[in-house]
């Protein structure tokens, strides 16, 4: 997910002493505490208990109000398909030339893990103009090019920079935390 706040979900906790201070628990000036971008119409407010359990009363007094607030500002960029060596060299080409770091995506159609994270490379790629993100499908590639890429294990993604591999995730985690290394494999890199 793209975001101009410094991470997924900026949020925004006022303790119940700030929600009983305004006359209207839905009052904005709760809300006016938090810096938000976009303006308090980006969010919207929850009401979380403090406390609670089976058979206990919750009062006033015990509630915490949280502003959740997402932004979207990237665009997802469909990646380019590497179907033979040409292609790949081709691609390998152009890191070298712009000096700017080349993302493969090895995947199989058959690979439910391969086909989720797709798309949310996709929205990374939308994050990072400089960078290229390509994918290749194992079975419709030839095999020179699987070895090429030294590939044992499916979802890989490469991090590629002046013709050379430079880092890699395989990923077989949560999609998030695949996301959250290939973000950072690519800062690192830049």
């Amino acid at each position: 997910m793209a975001l101009l706040a410094p991470s997924p979900r900026a949020l925004c906790v006022r303790e119940a002493a700030a929600a009983a201070a305004s006359p209207h628990p839905h009052s904005s000036s709760t809300a006016a505490a938090c810096s938000t971008v976009g303006g308090g119409a980006a969010g919207r407010a929850l009401w979380l208990w403090n406390g609670g359990g089976r058979g206990r009363r919750r009062e006033r007094g015990q509630r915490v109000r949280a502003n959740a607030y997402f932004w979207d500002v990237s665009k997802p960029v469909e990646m380019e398909e590497i179907d033979s060596m040409d292609k790949l060299d081709d691609a390998l080409r152009w890191s070298v030339e712009n000096n700017q770091a080349v993302i493969i995506d090895w995947m199989a159609s058959w690979c439910r893990k391969c086909i989720y994270l797709k798309p949310r490379l996709e929205k990374i790629a939308g994050e990072y103009p400089g960078v290229r993100f390509y994918f290749v499908d194992v079975n419709k590639v030839p095999q020179a090019v699987v070895k090429r890429g030294n590939i044992t294990k499916m979802p890989t993604i490469q991090l590629w920079k002046d013709g050379e591999w430079k880092a890699e995730v395989i990923g077989g985690h949560k999609a998030w935390l695949v996301m959250d290394e290939v973000r950072e494999m690519i800062q690192k890199n830049k």
